[in-house]
């Protein structure tokens, strides 16, 4: 099966094709990873924090993060700038995946408050709204990270612009 890259994915036609290739590759053995890697080729600095994409609907996605040494501070953390990459991969693909096939967006402006040192795998979870057109809008688009714990380390507000594709 030919799987083409998330890039062409997000600009191709009325379609929401980031929504039928996650519907069919996630049901595969190693599919979710297979999906995960795809993003990170499309955003190649996204690709850098490694993170998986662990559950996608409509509004709403689940992306981890491991902590590795690639992704920590001289504090032995996770480094803010990889807590803003997690919560900008989760927001886009949770908004990714509900946008009408006609739609596209942006990201205008992020805003993250640290709460407390991330250490260990960081679950971002987002529950962002659900454009029901191409109408130019912004939204505003909350993710939460949490620690294997289950405590709260980061939380995210990507401001997201969403209208027509050209």
């Amino acid at each position: 099966m030919d799987i083409p890259f998330v890039s062409d994915l997000i600009n191709s036609g009325t379609k929401n094709l980031i929504r039928a290739q996650w519907d069919t590759i996630a049901k595969m053995p190693g599919g979710k990873l297979v999906f995960s890697k795809l993003v990170g080729v499309a955003a190649a600095y996204t690709g850098t924090i490694n993170a998986r994409v662990e559950e996608l609907r409509e509004g709403y996605s689940r992306v981890t993060m491991a902590d590795r040494p690639a992704v920590r501070n001289h504090l032995k953390s996770v480094h803010a700038v990889a807590l803003v990459n997690l919560a900008e991969l989760t927001g886009n693909v949770a908004l990714a995946y509900s946008l009408p096939g006609d739609a596209r967006f942006i990201v205008a402006g992020l805003s993250i408050e640290y709460i407390k040192k991330a250490r260990g795998r960081i679950t971002a979870i987002s529950e962002c709204p659900v454009p029901r057109s191409n109408a130019r809008e912004e939204f505003a688009v909350p993710v939460v990270m949490q620690n294997a714990q289950g405590e709260v380390v980061a939380k995210a507000t990507l401001r997201t612009l969403v209208g027509p594709k050209k």
